[in-house]
C-alpha cells in the first residue's frame, strides 16, 4: 500500500512532466519517484554527440536536472534549482541508455540539498552532481490542477 507522501510524489512528478517539454523533447522517461528521489532515462541518439562523437555534456547535464526537479517537487510546493555543479566522469556514446538519479539529502523549510548520480547502462557512472533547491513563495503548489 502506497502512503500519502508516496502518492503525492508520484502525483506531482507525473502533472510536472507533462508540462515539461524540455524533457519530452530530449526522449527522457520518468520513472521511480517517492519523496525526496526520483529516476530518469534518456537514450543517447545520434543528435545528441558532440564533436568527438561522445554524448554532449549539456545533455547529460540537462538529464541530471531533470531527475533533480522531479525530486526537489515530489513534496508538492513549486522548487527549483538555486544551483547546480556537475562532474563529468566518463563518456556515453550513440545507443548508451543513461540514468539519473535524484537523492534528497537534506531538505530544509525552503532548502534542500541533493546527491545527482547519471550511469550509462554498463552501469558506470558518468557524471556526479549536487543541486541545491529552493521553494519558491508565490508559486502555486505543482500539485493544483
Amino acid at each position: 500500500m502506497t502512503s500519502p507522501t508516496e502518492n503525492t510524489a508520484e502525483s506531482t512528478a507525473r502533472k510536472l512532466y507533462a508540462q515539461d517539454r524540455a524533457s519530452q523533447s530530449l526522449g527522457m522517461q520518468l520513472g521511480r519517484v517517492a519523496a525526496g528521489v526520483a529516476t530518469v532515462q534518456m537514450q543517447v541518439q545520434p543528435h545528441m554527440t558532440n564533436g568527438h562523437g561522445i554524448c554532449h555534456g549539456g545533455l547529460i547535464f540537462a538529464l541530471a536536472d531533470s531527475a533533480f526537479a522531479f525530486a526537489c517537487n515530489s513534496h508538492g510546493p513549486a522548487t527549483v534549482a538555486a544551483g547546480v555543479s556537475i562532474e563529468f566522469l566518463a563518456p556515453a556514446k550513440t545507443g548508451d541508455l543513461l540514468t539519473a538519479v535524484a537523492q534528497e539529502r537534506w531538505l530544509g523549510k525552503r532548502t534542500g540539498l541533493y546527491d545527482l548520480v547519471v550511469t550509462r547502462t554498463d552501469g558506470t557512472v558518468i557524471a556526479h552532481a549536487r543541486g541545491r533547491s529552493h521553494r519558491l513563495r508565490s508559486a502555486p503548489s505543482t500539485t493544483e490542477s
